[in-house]
């Protein structure tokens, strides 16, 4: 597929993608570092470049809610917020889920307050990790573009019908110029299409599940313990049915791009002989793959693994790889605060507990409120873990690059 090469931050990659994906409402309120994803469809919106309604709101809460609606009432809609605006969008962020609405929102990762940081990392969306949203991952700004267009595909595909994040690190990559590749409008228009609504059976009728006066349904009613925990065991069973969907539109955009990330879940490198695996979300573990190729230069064996679908989380993916490896090294960018570590590390340790045979696992904090992750810290890591090959460390958990 001919593709033109535009120089695009991580944001503007990601307005490019909304502007290409026959979206109808986009509802916005503007924080940094993501103002520049809603400025750069504002502008599509200015100079005629794409036909959506869009609303600016008072508030991130205001944002979700008009989602909401705007998705109840059958259109394509799309947000885009970072830490405090999510946290304010809290209780809507669960409400958007729970109706089974297909909404997208781009995240751009952010320390939530205080004290006030407007700089990169994942406490954010933690916070949002059991909202029953998917939460995609990505490494670049190429990712962001690509990503956001999977995100509709798979938001809307009838086994899911759940909300989708795309989460893109502050400023490292919302804000970095780089090269991305980008498809023709009417390619992503087709791989995309119109918002196919599903059909729900009201009194032995078949009607659209949408707010529309010829057919009255009720969205979001009061539900108490009557019907409660069978709706929530509902959106259990579309957040596991969302893998494979994952997968196969991972694959279906490669046959259109060229592209593809991993088996769409998780991008492994270098593992297929490893004995040491490092773990990690988002733009850092880019810097772990050149340091990877370092190591193995020496003769290390050692791997990394990108998750990119936080939720659904892989499980199979990832017993595969690191039953395989001696020692795992899990970088998180959140803290911990009470909890045996921090949240990937957690989900990590629990996955591999039933295994007869599991790997140490470490777990390093870092990059808090954007604090650098460059490549000598990671091959200090590195150096950590393959001291573990020979005695595990009493500590399992450290924060790596502060000041203590």
């Amino acid at each position: 597929m001919n593709q033109k090469v535009i120089g695009l931050s991580g944001d503007e990659a990601v307005a490019y993608a909304v502007k290409q994906c026959n979206v109808d409402v986009v509802a916005a309120y503007p924080i940094t570092p993501q103002t520049i994803i809603v400025e750069r469809i504002a502008d599509y919106v200015n100079d005629g470049e794409v036909d959506l309604e869009y609303i600016p709101v008072e508030s991130e809460h205001s944002a979700m809610s008009a989602c909401i609606g705007a998705a109840a009432a059958g259109a394509r809609a799309f947000t885009a917020t970072a830490a405090n605006g999510l946290a304010l969008m809290h209780e809507v962020v669960y409400i958007a889920s729970s109706l089974r609405l297909p909404i997208v929102m781009a995240i751009v990762n952010r320390a939530l307050s205080g004290p006030i940081c407007i700089h990169c990392d994942h406490s954010d969306t933690m916070a949002e990790r059991d909202s029953s949203w998917i939460q995609l991952y990505v490494e670049d700004a190429q990712e962001a573009y690509d990503t956001v267009i999977q995100a509709f595909r798979i938001a809307e595909d009838p086994s899911v019908l759940l909300p989708v994040m795309v989460n893109l690190d502050g400023f490292i990559v919302s804000h970095t110029l780089q090269d991305v590749s980008v498809l023709p409008d009417e390619v992503v228009s087709e791989f995309v299409g119109k918002r196919q609504v599903a059909s729900i059976d009201v009194a032995g009728k078949t009607v659209p599940m949408m707010l529309h006066p010829d057919n009255p349904l009720t969205f979001g009613p009061l539900d108490l313990f009557d019907y409660y925990f069978e709706h929530k065991r509902q959106q259990e069973e579309a957040i596991k049915a969302a893998r494979d969907v994952i997968k196969r539109v991972n694959e279906e955009y490669y046959k259109i791009s060229g592209r593809r990330y991993g088996d769409g879940m998780v991008d492994s490198y270098r593992m297929d002989d490893a004995d040491i695996a490092v773990v990690g979300l988002g733009s850092t573990m880019g810097t772990v793959k050149e340091v990877v190729d370092e190591e193995r230069s020496r003769g290390l064996k050692v791997g990394a693994i990108r998750i990119r679908s936080f939720r659904p989380f892989p499980v199979d993916q990832l017993l595969e790889e690191l039953s395989r490896v001696k020692v795992v090294g899990v970088l998180d960018r959140s803290g911990a605060y009470g909890a045996p570590g921090a949240p990937v590390y957690n989900e990590i340790r629990s996955l591999l507990y039933d295994l007869d045979k599991r790997p140490a696992v470490l777990g390093y904090i870092y990059g808090i409120g954007g604090r650098d992750m460059p490549p000598e810290l990671v091959k200090s890591v590195i150096r950590d873990l393959e001291n573990a090959l020979e005695k595990p460390p009493e500590t399992k958990v450290e924060f790596i690059g502060v000041r203590e």
